[in-house]
């Protein structure tokens, strides 16, 4: 077979959102605890972010393109008083990169003022979006997100209180969501039922903060309390907590590849440590695929911490053997395949000193698409490496993911158009090895529910047809099903 990178797809695995949410006090400014927050979530999101304050009811927000660090200064963050907040940073995962998008959304109607922060995909937004619009909503975004605020809406107007909105609302939503709903008088944080996305609760003195990693708690100087459980509601206002968990809990499924890819290595999610699972998956390759080496790398940053495991278990001393330039974005977010390829070499470098003559074992997260898996094996092999054999601390992506994380259609992933030894050619590297798909609970260190669908095609909650056939369109939904009529 003739295998060349000119017929592949772009490479590029698409981040998820980050949120962040506190219910505050007057020693404590909302603003600056989430801008503190945000930063230790940038990861999470580089496209835009955006915080809401409320003043006693009264709604301020302030959002934009770009990073964290670029949208807020002192003068902003000031403007910005109140005494409860939600914040959120941002990376879509079918187009739709503009202002509009931006979120926390912020929707004025006849209760008051609502605004939303969300993390996730919803697997049914079109229908329930495509219902709203034949009842008269008029949408002025592309996302999910504001089905959910309309939903919220419209249930308030029937309810005595923003948490029962919530509550049925909730109820109506398949797939997955992370979200944090400021009224005028309540922070309420809740997560799908089957959690998909992470949250978790920390407190500042007296104030009660949510965060999509623990990593962003520490940022500002919170203490974690505990992971918000899959189909909670949780409810802060003047009278304190209120926790409403339902009746009949389902199959917890969290994303897996938040332990492999998304989350901080300095983060606890659901009660697992992200450092000590990915130090696990490099032990596990190493016991799965041994080889004679001179010294183990890993590509920052996600890469490493399973190099450090590799390393332990295989006894081949683990060196850093490339550098990442860590004042730019990461490669999938350049806007053209050569583009991505030049970023690259400008993002990371290798220590050629180190590298050259040896035997390299290197670890990457994931191959994706495949388009370009061979720059960094060129690049080591340029520095003077040896032999290089790459190792990847994830199974092969086979299937689509149709909760948030933009891995595309089946025919865009590489894993299902070529054998691991066609992968390994591709690459230019000596040997090639993936992490077991089997071995995913063994690199937890325990059960604790989660969702592997991108790697075994077991879905844990419904696809709806228009879903699927969005996908198969290449990753196309109704946001950037949206965007694609507008440039009609």
């Amino acid at each position: 077979m003739n295998i060349t990178f000119d017929n592949l797809p772009k490479e590029g695995l698409h981040e998820e959102c980050g949120v962040f949410g506190i219910f505050g006090n007057d020693s404590i400014s909302p603003a600056y605890a989430c801008y503190n927050g945000l930063l230790a979530l940038q990861h999470r999101g580089q496209e835009s972010c955006g915080i809401a304050v409320s003043d006693c009811g009264v709604i301020n927000y302030h959002k934009n393109m770009g990073l964290v660090s670029e949208v807020f200064n002192n003068s902003i963050l000031d403007s910005l008083k109140g005494q409860m907040a939600v914040s959120h940073v941002r990376y879509s995962t079918a187009g739709g990169s503009v202002l509009e998008n931006a979120q926390p959304l912020v929707m004025r109607y006849v209760k008051g003022t609502l605004a939303i922060a969300h993390n996730g995909n919803l697997t049914n937004a079109m229908e329930i979006r495509k219902e709203l619009e034949e009842r008269g909503s008029i949408f002025q975004t592309t996302i999910d997100s504001e089905v959910i605020c309309y939903m919220i809406a419209r249930e308030r107007l029937n309810c005595h209180s923003a948490e029962e909105a919530v509550a049925k609302v909730v109820n109506k939503l398949e797939g997955a969501f992370s979200l944090l709903v400021m009224s005028p008088s309540k922070l309420i944080a809740t997560r799908d039922k089957h959690g998909f996305r992470p949250l978790c609760m920390g407190k500042i003195g007296e104030s009660i903060v949510f965060a999509s990693e623990s990593a962003a708690l520490d940022a500002c100087g919170a203490t974690f309390i505990r992971d918000v459980e899959p189909g909670e509601i949780i409810v802060v206002d003047n009278k304190g907590v209120h926790s409403t968990k339902p009746d009949k809990p389902c199959n917890k499924a969290l994303c897996v590849f938040e332990y492999i890819y998304f989350a901080r290595s300095d983060s606890y999610i659901d009660g697992v440590s992200v450092y000590e699972a990915r130090k696990q998956a490099g032990r596990i390759l190493a016991r799965e695929f041994p080889v004679e080496a001179d010294m183990v790398i890993g590509v920052p940053e996600s890469g490493i911490d399973a190099a450090i495991g590799y390393s332990e278990e295989s006894g081949i001393p683990y060196e850093k053997g490339i550098v990442k330039n860590g004042y730019i974005g990461r490669t999938f977010i350049k806007p053209s395949q050569s583009e991505r390829m030049k970023s690259v070499r400008i993002k990371l470098n290798p220590i050629s000193g180190k590298i050259k003559g040896k035997r390299v074992v290197v670890i990457d997260d994931s191959i994706v698409r495949g388009t370009t898996v061979d720059r960094i094996t060129n690049m080591l092999r340029d520095a003077g490496a040896k032999e290089v054999h790459m190792r990847i601390s994830s199974p092969p992506f086979l299937w689509p993911c149709y909760y948030g994380t933009d891995i595309p259609s089946r025919g865009e992933l590489i894993a299902v158009n070529h054998t691991i030894d066609e992968i390994c050619k591709l690459s230019g590297a000596d040997t090639l090895g993936y992490l077991p798909a089997d071995s995913l609970t063994e690199m937890l260190g325990k059960d604790i529910g989660y969702c592997d669908a991108c790697f075994s095609g077991k879905y844990p909650a419904p696809i709806t047809k228009n879903a699927l056939k969005g996908k198969e369109r290449g990753g196309m939904n109704f946001e950037n099903k949206c965007a694609s009529k507008e440039k009609e």
